[in-house]
């Protein structure tokens, strides 16, 4: 067969560092489409994005030419110095170092988008321990909870 045909779709999730409320509703959008940039440098495509004031969901389509160890690692680095050069000069901020990455299959896209975009009512009921742990449960990764925290 000639050339590459995949579909590699993944929910990433990942909070601030301490879980501190750093992501202001005033320039979150900005942050996002900052996102999207460097992704598209990646050749990935952000698809949605989303969170809270102390954590980001991302949903990606991305390349077969980077790992996710790497694509996480370049969208954290890049998006903090831009956090910390551009006007918003917030220079506490810093990501978590640990993150979720979740596949998704194509036939649950609309799903994930709307629960990306539902933050806010989400989080109204839950906590972001306790959606990170229901994602975790929900796709059978094990892990210690003593552990898992920053």
């Amino acid at each position: 067969m000639a050339g590459k045909h995949l579909s590699l779709l993944v929910h990433f999730i990942w909070s601030t560092a301490g879980r501190e409320p750093w992501i202001g509703t005033d320039w979150q959008d900005d942050l996002y489409g900052y996102i999207g940039g460097i992704m598209n440098n990646k050749n990935a495509r952000l698809i949605c994005a989303g969170g809270m004031s102390d954590h980001i969901h991302l949903y990606a389509s991305l390349p077969s030419t980077i790992t996710i160890a790497d694509f996480v690692s370049v969208v954290k680095s890049n998006s903090s110095r831009w956090i910390h050069q551009s006007s918003l000069k917030r220079w506490a901020f810093a990501w978590q170092e640990g993150y979720g990455a979740f596949s998704v299959s194509k036939s649950e896209e609309q799903k994930v988008v709307r629960y990306i975009r539902d933050q806010e009512r989400h989080h109204g009921k839950h906590s972001f321990k306790d959606e990170f742990l229901e994602f975790l449960d929900k796709y059978e990764i094990e892990y210690d909870e003593r552990y898992l925290w920053d």
